[in-house]
């Protein structure tokens, strides 16, 4: 089993959506396909059809939910140390091809929103960047070319 590194407000976050799918969508997607069973002839039946069709993704969607929820493990940041970057860390880098500093934090592939400088830990950037120390340098393979990164703060 793969486990799937979350941080309290990740898994907040699944709790509050399965709560949603399984207790106001189900309820609403299953009155659906009730109202539609109503209307006569199953195998003509579209409106019927499309309610099933929407049902199966919602209980597809909920499995899906219910098997992250039970591969999560809740990190705590306090317990992570600075000295090198792991998960839940801040970074901030000067990018040495363009000379820019940008500030990201290392989440898990669950949490990550570039919009939010949350980029994943799979991801090339932060596969390249764990494990690293201040004033390393590192070159990160993308599918544009590679980018150069020097690390110049490890944050918590």
């Amino acid at each position: 089993m793969q486990y799937e590194y979350l941080t309290k407000e990740g898994l907040k976050k699944i709790k509050d959506e399965l709560h949603n799918f399984k207790f106001k969508r189900r309820p609403q997607v299953s009155q659906k396909v009730a109202a539609a069973r109503e209307h006569g002839d199953l195998k003509e039946n579209a409106e019927y059809h499309a309610a099933r069709e929407e049902l199966s993704m919602l209980e597809t969607k909920i499995k899906q939910l219910e098997d992250r929820l039970g591969r999560a493990r809740v990190i705590n940041e306090e317990d992570i140390p600075d000295d090198k970057i792991y998960i839940l860390t801040k970074v901030v880098l000067k990018d040495l091809d363009f000379n820019e500093t940008l500030e990201y934090r290392l989440v898990s592939p669950a949490e990550a929103n570039v919009t939010q400088n949350k980029i994943s830990v799979s991801s090339p950037i932060g596969q390249a960047l764990l494990g690293k120390k201040v004033g390393e340098k590192v070159a990160v393979p993308v599918p544009a070319g590679t980018i150069n990164y020097e690390i110049l703060e490890i944050k918590k």
